[in-house]
């Protein structure tokens, strides 16, 4: 047990009571809202530019801080405070500057706020003011400019007052035909100035410079300036002069984009070209208006160097150099924190801050410079105040700063000054017996007081179990019933005095019993833990589940886990449907106000087992595969057995492969997968089975491919005929690639003549009687040899075409263009008609001249129409098969006559 730390800022109170026994116990303590604090800015003053000629004629400076007390404000401009009541231009608005009717002459420069109240002052940083505005150009005239043609020319912009910076553009002739720039001409908007470097006949005109204010979006015009070509001849080739060109020496922020300007006069137009010295142009640097402009954005400290422009053409070439050099604005390392000190105690602050040149460093207190003298140490950015005192309370300012500008860090010092307080008080502790306890003494006071301890009215003494620790704690070794009582803590200053009393009890110790400590379940099954807690009966005891040194949430875990209050010293925890997952230790802890004892119970769950390690192919043959693995959780049932399984791309899944071994038993951790296809790739997976079930399989292994073998199956279903005439057509179902075997697979087709004996194995064109009987066998080879043969089947060779004509063929009449004929086939054998095709034509024309007509499939009859009247046709009738046509029946004569007359058939 301990007593509160004074030091703490609150107090929160747990209490548990029974037969009048209170536990206070410290939690947190955070910062009353009214507590005093000195002055934080919420929002410093930023730059700003102003339009002169904006409609709204007041400047506000921004400016807020929070204190409490709240803080007031005030204005310096240019180090000169700001009077109010002296300028009626000047109000304040909250920690606002409003300044009405702004004018540069008297309002331009660097505005700084201060914030104060009765703990300090703060300064803010410096903002600048700038206004913004374009003035007119002089109305004069401007002369003209007259030059040779092929010289080089400048025009003058002379831009009138303004700020800030302007862009300039050049209007030719009249207002909105704007100066194109390009290889020969260039517009600097450093100077204004337009540059041609080669006048043309093509420029002749009035020239306009235009300038616009980016702030304030104004733009004038400039007067007009003429420009002629002398009469007096061309001016011949000369070489660069170099009229534009950027500073030896620029300055740039860092992360600013720089532009660099170069451009010459010569004839012909002179090529520009870009160099960093003794190094590279940066990759994001670019070059605008042909080159004579190089841009590099977002600058940084690498960038800095000598950077070189040259102008060249055949008549010679001239360069101009300049460093560009970097600099940054000081940025914070390490800044200043609000501290609290006891009065005498040592207050050293340290600030730190980059930039380029390298930062100084000043302080300020309240608003004031600080130097080194009497207790007060400054070193760069180092402060030292030794022996601090009430009167070095304040708001502290460590300024890091270079020529180009400022950061404020900012810190409250409170020197504590107070008499002892003990909050709260008396407090009471309750000790178990046989144990250590430790009574805190820890008042709020400052400086810091000195401490003594008594029981009742005598003091206490140290010996070897009562002692007096560093800290002003008092701790009794192994209490017993004779240390309860009162003990007085006494807390002594300059400032004042106060005491605090601990009121010690002492406790039986409590006992903890969680049965069963040791269980096992199957997965399904359920079980219970009894937690029971011997103890005091005057205090309370509350209990808390635990799983693997984790709080049970049951709202969370609810569907496997139930809290049981069973009596106010039991407690059950039951587990429902148990899963692995629920395997571990079981802790519950029953908690007093006296003391808190844990109890931890193991609970075993029998399951199907854990997947398997990974499986490593070892060796692998055409149709083998040695495979090995580790052994997974048996998940405290014994593995019987491993199940291994394959699967390749012919496979609908995994499918269970045959061992050697078989069975693979649970103590084994390789065996072989055998009767594997050749030239297969295969992955490979185990699975373990115990007297519970079937697990989850391992992680496939890698695929690896069987070796390659000699192919092992036969086509079938071969079968054939029909084809072209003295052809043997033969057809059989592929092999599967899986059974393929390897690479250069292919098909053997074996014939032989039926009753004869040699086989030959390819494709022959001897000439053999049509629908002759073969014998036929297809076998299977690749790069390994080859593999076997079908069964042999009979297939009949390709029937030849019909070998007679159609016979008794007869003709007659039906109409005056309709002709009936039937005939009757060749007698059989091969070459068997499967159609037949008559051609007929006029007794006047060429058989080839005549039309023909062909059976549906082999009918014996056909009815010719379209034919003329009074016309003798002459008719032929011939069979057909696939193989091709057989002989013609002989010319038979018809003749058409009128539809009424009838005549006979006509053999």
């Amino acid at each position: 047990a301990h007593f509160p730390a004074p030091h703490s800022q609150t107090w929160t109170r747990n209490i548990g009571v029974k037969s009048g026994l209170a536990l206070v116990s410290l939690e947190s303590f955070s910062p009353l809202e009214s507590e005093e604090f000195g002055p934080v800015f919420i929002q410093e003053p930023d730059d700003v530019i102003f339009p002169l000629d904006s409609d709204e004629k007041k400047v506000v400076m921004h400016c807020e801080a929070r204190g409490n007390p709240p803080p007031t404000y005030s204005w310096h401009i240019n180090g000169t405070e700001v009077d109010p009541e002296a300028d009626y231009r000047y109000s304040f608005i909250d920690g606002n500057l409003v300044i009405t009717n702004a004018s540069e002459m008297i309002d331009y420069g660097k505005y700084q706020c201060k914030a104060e109240n009765s703990f300090g002052t703060v300064l803010s940083r410096d903002a600048l003011l700038q206004f913004a505005y374009l003035a007119a150009f002089s109305p004069k005239a401007r002369g003209g400019v007259s030059v040779r043609e092929g010289q080089g020319v400048v025009l003058m912009c002379t831009p009138p007052p303004h700020s800030p910076e302007i862009i300039y553009s050049w209007v030719f002739n009249e207002f909105p035909s704007f100066v194109a720039e390009d290889s020969r001409r260039f517009i600097s908007q450093d100077t204004g100035n337009l540059y041609i470097s080669k006048a043309q006949p093509s420029d002749v005109g009035s020239y306009i410079c235009l300038v616009k204010n980016p702030v304030t979006n104004a733009r004038v015009l400039s007067p007009p300036t003429p420009l002629t070509l002398k009469t007096d001849g061309v001016m011949g080739e000369y070489e660069p002069k170099i009229e534009v060109h950027f500073p030896t020496s620029v300055l740039a922020a860092k992360g600013v984009t720089v532009r660099l300007e170069c451009f010459a006069l010569g004839n012909p137009v002179p090529t520009i070209t870009w160099r960093k010295i003794n190094g590279n142009i940066p990759k994001k640097a670019r070059l605008r208006k042909s080159q004579a402009v190089l841009e590099i954005p977002n600058i940084q400290l690498e960038d800095s160097g000598t950077y070189e422009c040259k102008a060249e053409n055949p008549r010679g070439g001239t360069a101009f150099k300049g460093h560009l050099q970097v600099y940054t604005l000081p940025q914070w390392v390490r800044m200043i924190n609000d501290t609290q000190m006891d009065s005498g105690e040592k207050l050293q602050w340290e600030c730190k801050a980059t930039g380029r040149p390298r930062p100084t460093y000043r302080w300020l207190r309240n608003g004031l410079p600080l130097t080194s003298q009497g207790r007060l140490e400054i070193l760069n950015g180092e402060l030292t105040v030794h022996k601090v005192q009430q009167a070095d309370s304040g708001m502290y300012q460590c300024v890091a700063e270079n020529k180009y500008g400022a950061v404020y860090s900012n810190a409250e010092l409170k020197i504590l000054a107070s008499a002892p307080v003990f909050i709260p008080n008396p407090i009471r502790v309750i000790a178990t017996l046989g144990k250590d306890v430790s009574l805190e003494c820890k008042p709020r006071a400052s400086p810091k007081p000195r401490i003594t301890w008594r029981r009742g009215d005598r003091r206490i003494q140290p010996n070897k179990r009562i002692m007096l620790l560093r800290n002003n704690t008092l701790k009794i070794v192994n209490s017993s019933r004779a240390d309860e009582g009162n003990y007085v803590c006494r807390a002594e200053n300059q400032l004042g005095s106060a005491e605090m009393t601990a009121v010690l009890w002492v406790k039986e110790a409590m006992r903890v019993a969680l049965s069963p400590s040791r269980v096992e379940v199957t997965v399904g099954e359920s079980v219970v833990l009894s937690c029971r807690a011997t103890h005091d009966t005057s205090l309370d005891v509350a209990f808390q589940w635990f799983f693997n040194q984790k709080p049970i949430n049951f709202q969370h875990d609810g569907g496997h886990f139930e809290y049981i209050q069973t009596q106010s010293s039991t407690v059950d925890l039951m587990i429902r449907s148990i899963l692995l997952k629920h395997a571990g230790k079981y802790g519950c802890r029953a908690q007093t106000s006296a003391d808190t004892v844990f109890a931890e119970a193991e609970l075993l769950v029998r399951g199907p087992p854990g997947p398997p390690g990974v499986v490593i192919v070892e060796e692998i043959t055409d149709t083998t595969a040695t495979l090995s693995w580790t052994r997974g959780l048996d998940n405290h049932s014994p593995i019987s057995t491993y199940n291994l399984q394959a699967r390749s791309p012919f496979s609908l899944g995994w499918q269970t492969v045959k061992t050697d071994p078989e069975p693979v038993t649970g103590d084994m951790e390789s065996a072989m997968a055998v009767e594997l296809n050749p030239w297969v790739e295969y992955e490979f997976r185990v699975v373990a089975s115990n007297g519970i079930g079937t697990g989850d399989p391992s992680a496939p292994s890698r695929g690896v491919r069987t070796k390659e073998a000699v192919p092992s199956v036969a086509p079938v279903n071969v079968s054939g005929g029909n084809g072209r005439r003295h052809e043997l057509v033969i057809s059989w179902e592929p092999v599967s690639e899986e059974f393929q075997n390897g690479e250069g697979f292919g098909y053997i087709v074996a014939f032989r003549a039926n009753g004869t004996r040699g086989w030959k194995e390819k494709m022959v064109t001897s000439t053999f009687p049509p629908l002759t009987p073969f014998e036929v066998k297809v076998g299977v080879y690749n790069n390994k040899g080859d593999g076997p043969f079908s069964e042999v089947v009979i297939i009949h060779s390709a029937e030849g075409e019909p070998r007679e004509p159609p016979s008794d063929v007869k003709a007659y009449s039906i109409s005056s263009s309709e002709i009936r004929l039937t005939w009757k086939p060749p007698n059989p054998g091969p070459g068997r008609p499967r159609g037949y095709e008559v051609s007929y034509w006029r007794d006047s024309e060429q058989e080839e001249s005549g039309k023909k007509q062909q059976t549906v499939k082999n009918e014996t009859s056909m009815v010719l129409t379209g034919l003329e009247g009074n016309s003798l046709y002459l008719i032929t009738v011939k069979g057909f098969n696939s193989i091709g046509q057989g002989p013609a029946s002989a010319e038979r004569k018809q003749q058409q006559v009128a539809a009424h007359e009838r005549k006979e058939p006509e053999s």
